[in-house]
């Protein structure tokens, strides 16, 4: 099986981000976003996608983290596009509920070459500490568009902002490396119908 791997620089003139990946990796990941609770939620994809990530970013934050996140995202997608590759023997749907204590969130994927974001969370709050809850939509949908995925994010219960969140993104980690997993019963087949993803 080729090594499925990606680098990405992207560099605008609000942001410059990098991000290096490995789909087939054991979790480890290194962030320095200069956004820490991002940095937080980014950990528990690699951890809980055993996806090896690597994430620089530099951005406009004297503005506010809106174009860092994003771009985060938007990054991420595209680097996960190219290391997903051609998608033949792929499972290609994933899903995962994940609990923390009173929280629980459901996410699904399905790599169908097609960007789409449900996404269903609401928050207690609008800050957890300094970070505006309303961009992890933005990462998201940043994410969805360039990695060419449907992706499918609910919060079926919760209190705790927190505890909220943390639950999207184990979930939505755990979600990605299930629909990436070779099945050898698939061998070199692309998994839709129609031959093509």
């Amino acid at each position: 099986m080729a090594a499925r791997n990606a680098s990405v620089q992207r560099d605008t003139r609000e942001t410059q981000i990098r991000v290096s990946l490995n789909l087939d990796g054991s979790g480890e990941g290194r962030f320095a976003t200069g956004i820490p609770f991002l940095d937080h939620m980014l950990d528990q994809v690699a951890r809980h996608g055993l996806i090896d990530l690597d994430i620089e970013a530099r951005g406009d934050r004297e503005i506010d983290d809106h174009h860092t996140v994003e771009d985060i995202g938007i990054t991420l997608g595209q680097a996960f596009d190219k290391a997903v590759g051609d998608k033949k023997g792929i499972v290609r749907y994933g899903h995962s509920y994940v609990p923390l204590d009173e929280a629980l969130s459901r996410v699904v994927v399905d790599l169908s070459g097609r960007p789409g974001l449900e996404y269903f969370v609401e928050f207690p709050r609008a800050r957890i500490g300094e970070f505006d809850v309303d961009l992890f939509r933005e990462f998201f949908q940043g994410f969805v568009n360039h990695a060419k995925v449907t992706l499918h994010i609910d919060n079926l219960r919760g209190r705790n902002a927190h505890h909220i969140v943390e639950t999207v993104f184990k979930a939505f980690g755990r979600a990605l490396r299930m629909a990436c997993t070779h099945d050898p019963r698939l061998g070199d087949v692309t998994p839709s119908t129609k031959g093509t993803l």
